[in-house]
């Protein structure tokens, strides 16, 4: 079984309009990067005093902007998976970074210190729309992050398309996939624009200030996208991954695959033999629950048969590769054969959604699951 640690960091230096992930700005939380180091030490060992865990083959530290813990912080966090849980030979080890917090001599420690992927948070290369997303850097940062992770021996770099976002036109997509083809990264996620109810986004077209997203756009703005990038060289490999060979995330197709990690940081998520574990979410909790030796476990679920089969259909059915043909229940077979006669599916020891499948693979995935 495949086995990984995701680490959240969950301090940002502004609060993006569309974020509703478990992050912090400086005047909503009292924690310090040394306080939040140290309990993510301690939660680590902690880890391995109770479970018996294997060598991590991924390490994930995401965020949030992990890059504000700067290289030496960052670093120190690889170190504690290290001496604790530590890495299988040739292990996979990114961090996501924001293009504004990053310079040359970041990306030169993150090097030294044993990282071996780094996942930039572009979204855009327009500045209407990183306006309208709150972003803080300017177009032109995010492909020169690239060029000094690359400059600094980074063979595996990421970056993050964001489309779909009100007031964003084709331009704008086509001026963002000119920039992504300039950087030469060998790695593209691109995700359509979710409007997270309380979010500052959503406030905003709730009142009429900002339009609402289209489904229809967003179709044709996937499109654009896979077009551009299957046309140098990327080849999809989940539905909103593209990867040059070689270049995929083997963190996230561990999650894909049904694999298992230890979640470290506040509100991070794990799946530990058979349980699944949230962590609470205040950074100031999660320090006093580990200064006191507790692992700072808010809740933990056993995720029961149905509930995998569940899973394994949807994540993979995400993927190129499909799923094995016989992990199809009864009269989910029938629906199957359907969507295959629609061109959707491929079916044969495995079944894959198609390149026209792909915008519909949630749809398809409800379909099965009903039938079966």
């Amino acid at each position: 079984m495949s086995f990984g640690v995701y680490i959240h960091v969950p301090f940002c230096a502004t609060r993006c309009g569309y974020c509703d992930f478990n992050t912090y700005t400086p005047t909503e939380t009292t924690s310090t990067y040394e306080a939040y180091l140290r309990a993510v030490e301690k939660e680590l060992e902690l880890a391995v005093a109770h479970f018996d865990l294997p060598q991590a083959q991924t390490v994930f530290i995401g965020g949030g902007t992990p890059s504000l813990l700067g290289a030496a912080g960052l670093g120190r966090v690889l170190d504690a998976v290290r001496r604790t849980m530590g890495l299988q030979p040739g292990a996979e080890v990114t961090t996501e970074s924001n293009p504004e917090s990053t310079n040359p001599d970041f990306f030169a420690g993150l090097r030294e210190a044993g990282f071996t992927r780094v996942s930039l948070g572009m979204q855009s290369a327009s500045t209407p729309v990183l306006q309208v997303l709150d972003r803080m850097h300017t177009p032109g940062r995010a492909v020169a992050a690239a060029a000094e992770a690359k400059a600094a021996g980074f063979e595996h770099v990421n970056l993050d398309m964001i489309y779909g976002t009100p007031t964003e036109t084709d331009d704008d997509v086509r001026a963002t996939l000119d920039a992504v083809l300039q950087a030469g990264v060998d790695h593209v996620s691109a995700y359509s624009l979710i409007v997270e109810e309380g979010t500052a986004m959503s406030r905003k077209i709730r009142r009429g200030q900002l339009p609402a997203p289209s489904e229809d756009v967003y179709a044709e703005r996937y499109e654009m996208i896979s077009r551009a990038l299957e046309a140098q060289g990327y080849q999809w490999y989940e539905v909103s991954n593209w990867a040059k060979p070689g270049g995929q995330c083997h963190h996230n197709l561990l999650y894909w695959r049904g694999g298992q990690w230890w979640g470290a940081g506040p509100g991070a998520h794990g799946d530990i033999a058979g349980t699944r574990f949230v962590n609470v979410k205040r950074p100031e909790r999660y320090n006093a629950m580990l200064a006191a030796d507790q692992l700072p476990v808010a809740g933990r679920e056993k995720i029961s048969a149905d509930e995998r089969h569940f899973e394994a259909i949807m994540l993979g059915l995400r993927l190129r590769e499909g799923i094995p043909l016989e992990w199809i229940r009864g009269a989910g077979r029938e629906v199957v054969d359907k969507h295959a006669a629609a061109g959707l599916l491929s079916v044969g020891d495995r079944v894959a959604v198609t390149d026209r499948g792909r915008l519909l693979a949630d749809g398809i995935v409800t379909d099965i699951l009903a039938a079966e």
